[in-house]
């Protein structure tokens, strides 16, 4: 199964009103209520936010929602693409301003699906998408004279949310793929003689 890793946007216009769709990386039900708020903030003009979303190690989390479209027209046609294309961890929504001309409820459900579809598809096309792994999360200490040497290996591996905060030391953490912690724990412990501890 594979997991979104990158956002991803694309626009369609069917009989002039504006559809926007987004895919966003998201890991859990409440990751997805803070992405959905935000967007809602975000397109405050808009007359509608559909959204449908994807998460858990099997794709057992679902929801979506009409956003005050006819029920059954947005919401669950979205989800149906997702669905269809076997990924977790991914939220999308399509935002719509309407332009002046009624879809009807065919002509809606065809508007979202073929939005969540174009989404899916460029997603594809810019390999947006990777198969899931586990993450664990890791941190250490390094003085500043063996931090370029292991920000360099630190490159052979898959990590995620690398962030660095620079005092009279360095503490760099991050997610790393659950089978390459060990091996990261090795090289820099022979990188400083011994001397960073990676937590």
């Amino acid at each position: 199964m594979d997991a979104l890793e990158k956002y991803i946007r694309c626009e369609l216009n069917i009989k002039n009103s504006r559809f926007l769709s987004e895919l966003f990386p998201c890991e859990s039900q409440a990751q997805a209520r803070e992405i959905i708020k935000s967007q809602k903030k975000k397109y405050a003009d808009a007359t509608h936010v559909v959204h449908a979303f994807i998460t858990g190690s099997s794709a057992e989390i679902l929801g979506m929602s009409d956003d005050g479209e006819p029920s059954g027209t947005a919401g669950r046609p979205a989800l149906d693409v997702l669905k269809g294309r076997s990924c977790t961890n991914t939220m999308l929504t399509v935002t719509r301003w309407f332009g002046g001309t009624l879809l009807g409820t065919g002509g809606l459900v065809k508007a979202y699906s073929g939005s969540a579809r174009l989404a899916i598809e460029t997603a594809d096309k810019e390999n947006a998408f990777a198969p899931l792994t586990e993450k664990l999360p890791f941190s250490f200490l390094t003085g500043y004279q063996l931090h370029r040497l292991i920000k360099i290996r630190l490159e052979g591996y898959r990590i995620w949310n690398l962030t660095e905060e620079f005092g009279s030391e360095i503490k760099v953490s991050g997610l790393i793929q659950a089978d390459q912690k060990a091996d990261l724990i090795g090289e820099i412990l022979d990188i400083s003689n011994g001397k960073i501890t990676v937590e």
